[in-house]
């Protein structure tokens, strides 16, 4: 037995420590090649380039779903891949509030990816903050898996009462006006700087911020008030940390990578959200069902949210048939 052997196989958050080592190295060789390979320069990303690199992101994550199967068993890898579909199909509205971020701040196509890129940086550390104060309490208060339940539910109920049409206002957002205010923030883009020093109303020289950290700060937010939704969503369907938060990670991913063609495109799939909001019902009324059926299979879980899921993308394909390609342009300025 070698030294590295204990700690390799040492149990963190219930999962082998060589477990959760694969998976971030799988994910930062992932980012490194995106970033350092594949987009060195500052240019702007085509729908074909899109769908490309997230094909190959979403190939990952399934790929990533078979490890999991021979690693953990079938019922952990079904539970991973409808982790992976609820959130995929849970950040379809964060697609389009980023679109919205980055019209908004006039931040131009060539630079938006470096922005996603360091917001997904910032996902992977919110994202394990967030599913690791869910796991505690969970296992110090079991009755929250309830809590968890009502509030999808919940929300469920209320997606399927919202107008497709709903869409948040920036310009009187409390919490951009505050940031407006708190902040130096620059009056145009210096390229692809988040950071630059230049003079303040008194001559002196300070550090501003440029609308492109603005639209950063703004897309971690916003990701925050997401998974208020999802993390309890993969809670109520597996309580194992490391399903949670591989399942999260990947579906977030791949999401990023195919953001170029989902911001010309969102408005096909308006009606998605009320078969999401009727997954969420199903996912919220799971908890209670225990007590009275038993648990719900993950082969059953996992064909409920594909079939509706996969219902909801038809219908909204048909109800928005002959629709134009929409371009989101960068016409506003901070």
């Amino acid at each position: 037995m070698t030294a590295l052997e204990p700690f390799l196989f040492a149990e963190f958050l219930g999962t082998a420590t060589w477990l959760w080592l694969v998976f971030l190295a799988v994910v930062f060789s992932l980012l490194a090649f995106d970033l350092g390979v594949l987009h060195r320069d500052n240019r702007e990303i085509g729908v074909r380039e899109s769908l490309l690199l997230s094909a190959g992101y979403i190939s990952a994550g399934l790929l990533f779903g078979l490890w999991i199967f021979f690693q953990k068993g079938s019922d952990s890898s079904m539970d991973y891949l409808t982790g992976f579909l609820i959130e995929k199909s849970l950040s379809m509205d964060n697609v389009f509030v980023m679109a919205l971020i980055f019209s908004f701040l006039a931040i131009p196509r060539q630079y938006q990816h470096k922005v996603l890129f360091w917001g997904i940086m910032g996902v992977i550390v919110l994202r394990a903050l967030m599913i690791g104060l869910g796991a505690a309490l969970i296992h110090e208060f079991s009755w929250i898996l309830y809590v968890f339940g009502a509030f999808l539910a919940a929300t469920g109920v209320k997606m399927l009462f919202a107008k497709v049409d709903d869409h948040p206002n920036l310009e009187n957002n409390g919490f951009v006006k505050f940031l407006r205010k708190r902040l130096r923030v620059t009056h145009r883009l210096y390229e692809q700087r988040f950071f630059v020093r230049q003079p303040d109303a008194s001559g002196r020289t300070v550090l501003w911020v440029t609308p492109l950290f603005l639209a950063l700060i703004l897309i971690e937010c916003a990701d925050l008030v997401f998974a208020v939704d999802s993390v309890p969503a993969i809670f109520a369907i597996t309580q194992d940390p490391f399903i949670v938060y591989t399942s999260n990670i990947f579906a977030i991913l791949g999401l990023r990578a195919l953001y170029f063609a989902l911001a010309a495109m969102i408005h096909r799939f308006a009606y998605l959200k009320y078969a999401l909001a009727l997954v969420l019902v199903f996912i919220g009324s799971k908890i209670f069902l225990v007590g009275i059926i038993g648990k719900i299979p993950s082969s059953i879980s996992l064909g409920v949210t594909l079939g509706l899921l996969i219902g909801g993308v038809l219908v909204s394909l048909y109800k928005t048939r002959g629709q134009p390609l929409q371009r989101v342009d960068s016409t506003r300025s901070i």
